[in-house]
């Protein structure tokens, strides 16, 4: 009954522009005290039933758009591109179920306290996808091209200044990166300012994606995203490389011989983006093997009788971000507009109350989301904090807040103007997806209207993907709020995207506060576990208080498997990835 008001809400409004409080009356006022059940899930599935020799694998990339097709970690700042290098790509640092990295993976590595280094160590023989040796000079590579003043990605910031002499290399009054020693082929050390917890976190401050100098040094490093050495013909350290691509639309992988466990059992993965409208019926009709599904539809695929769900926490967080002032392209730095309509602290508090996430995560996603209290998702235990103050569906006290910083409906037409008497509109973007994330949207637009504030979306609809992020991450002034999703990967650490200097932190939102909080994480005094844990808890109260970013929901990642797959495994830490699975027939389960 009550997805069936939702929805027949949500067309009403996003054709009448949110405008019928007759129908959007039935919200979840009343459901505040009722709690999601959280669904669990397997991680790991095996079959008894012998398997073929070889095949191939077909993987749907369930996606709204097409995918960029950068086969960088360097370079790439496509969820989806990231979801296609997980066969062509790896780390050579393994990590724990706790994302601490261990010493089995490619490289090893011993930390020095006091004299502040970090000595890697390479296995021997290591070979790129096309045959060529693997080497530390690759680290440094990667260090360089990042590091360097024509780099256009978006990682070099606090992690990557904490290499001594990186600053002056970025800067160009340095020709090379002076804490940077490679001693031999296999063996290399880094110097750090500051040694942090970062450094010994899987996907932190420690970079672990070698760049193959043999194929790109000859490219500047200002056209290096375009090259078709990196779009075409990228070589990788993953179990599988690149054979063919469509671009935006789908790539066949092959079988490494060169990989470092050995060559793969399957012989070929083909990766086709598939529609999440679509990719229940597909999954159904056995037309592909894996594919991350759309919690939105999960009701629609949960009993398929051909496939096997899989689930983890995923690490991220959903969140409605707010912004705040622009970033200066020639310095980098982030800077706060004092006189941007989203300012007051106030109004931006009031919005956050007047969200009964709990509700969203209920009636939307059957119980496959959490409500947040805070950006950083339970999984990372010892960084999240259960007891963290947070928003709470508080209508009364959202509509107080906003009288008392003056917001007031002075002309009668049942929406506030903005203190000095002009109007308050506010435009809202969000990413085009399934029909729950739309509910969603469409619901929060209803409560914020519902105290007396004049949201409309952004461009008049939802967005696609691409347009969204070009968007958001370039200051359009078309964008007052925005909704999306923090992808944390395995480091919590939130300098990459709260910082003053980071092109991730799209809200623009700077505070000295915040600066010198973040600085203590990165520094020695966080290496300490109870140091690190009062840091964090008090820069997710400062979050809290100064509400640049309202958490809205932590999720759950659920993989679809038919059951022809063996050896399937999604637990954090796995030591045993694509290169073992498996199939035990020529043909899909239908």
């Amino acid at each position: 009954m009550l997805n069936k008001m939702i929805v027949s809400f949500v067309s009403a409004v996003l054709l009448a522009g949110c405008g019928n409080e007759d129908v959007l009356s039935g919200s979840g006022d009343n459901l505040s005290d009722t709690s999601a059940v959280i669904q669990e899930f397997d991680t790991v599935m095996n079959s008894d039933a012998p398997a073929i020799a070889g095949g191939m694998l077909k993987y749907a990339l369930v996606a709204e758009s097409s995918f960029q097709g950068i086969f960088s970690p360097v370079f790439s700042e496509d969820d989806y591109d990231e979801e296609l290098m997980a066969f062509s790509h790896e780390p050579i640092f393994s990590y724990d179920e706790n994302f601490q990295l261990t010493q089995d993976g490619m490289a090893t590595f011993v930390r020095n306290d006091d004299l502040k280094t970090v000595s890697i160590t390479l296995l021997d023989n290591l070979k790129w996808s096309d045959g060529a040796a693997l080497t530390v000079d690759d680290i440094l590579y990667a260090y360089e091209v990042i590091g360097h003043p024509d780099y256009s990605g978006s990682l070099y910031g606090e992690a990557f200044a904490n290499v001594v002499g990186m600053t002056e290399y970025h800067e160009g009054t340095a020709a090379s990166i002076a804490g940077i020693e490679v001693l031999d082929d296999t063996h290399l050390t880094i110097t750090f300012k500051e040694l942090n917890p970062s450094i010994l976190q899987a996907g932190g401050a420690l970079w672990n994606q070698p760049l193959p100098r043999h194929q790109l040094e000859s490219i500047p490093v200002s056209e290096m995203v375009h090259s078709s050495q990196l779009r075409e013909q990228p070589v990788g350290t993953g179990p599988f490389r690149l054979k063919a691509i469509v671009p935006g639309e789908s790539a066949l992988f092959e079988a490494n011989e060169y990989y470092w466990k050995g060559k793969p059992k399957l012989d070929n993965i083909l990766v086709e983006v598939v529609g999440s409208e679509t990719i229940v019926a597909e999954m159904e009709a056995g037309n592909y093997d894996v594919a991350v599904m759309p919690t939105s539809s999960y009701e629609n695929y949960k009993d398929f009788d051909n496939i096997t769900l899989l689930g983890r926490e995923e690490l991220a967080t959903t969140y409605i971000g707010f912004k705040l002032g622009s970033r200066d392209a020639e310095s980098g730095d982030n800077a706060l507009n004092l006189s941007s309509k989203m300012a007051d602290a106030a109004l931006r508090q009031a919005m956050a109350y007047a969200l009964d996430n709990e509700f969203v995560a209920m009636v939307l996603f059957d119980g496959l989301r959490q409500p947040a209290n805070g950006m950083i998702p339970p999984v990372f235990e010892g960084f999240s904090d259960d007891e963290a103050v947070s928003f709470s569906y508080d209508p009364v006290k959202a509509a107080a807040l906003l009288d008392e910083a003056g917001y007031l409906d002075n002309d009668g037409d049942g929406f506030r103007e903005m203190p000095n008497g002009e109007p308050l509109e506010i435009s809202f973007a969000a990413v085009a997806g399934g029909d729950a994330a739309e509910t969603a949207v469409a619901y929060y637009i209803q409560q914020w209207q519902k105290i007396g504030l004049d949201v409309s979306l952004a461009t008049g609809r939802l967005i696609e993907y691409q347009k969204f992020h070009d968007l958001i991450a370039s200051d359009s002034p078309v964008v007052d709020v925005y909704q999306a999703t923090w992808v944390i990967g395995m480091d919590p650490n939130p300098t990459k995207m709260f910082s003053r200097t980071s092109a991730l932190n799209y809200t623009r939102w700077t505070s000295e506060k915040n600066d010198a909080l973040l600085g203590q994480l990165n520094a020695a005094v966080a290496l300490d576990e109870n140091a690190r844990t009062q840091l964090y808890q008090e820069w997710q109260a400062l979050l809290f208080e100064e509400a640049p970013v309202i958490p809205t929901l932590w999720r759950t990642q659920i993989f679809a498997v038919n059951n022809r797959v063996k050896n399937f495994n999604i637990r954090y830490g796995a030591t045993r990835g694509w290169e073992t699975i498996e199939l035990t027939s020529d043909e899909s389960v239908r």
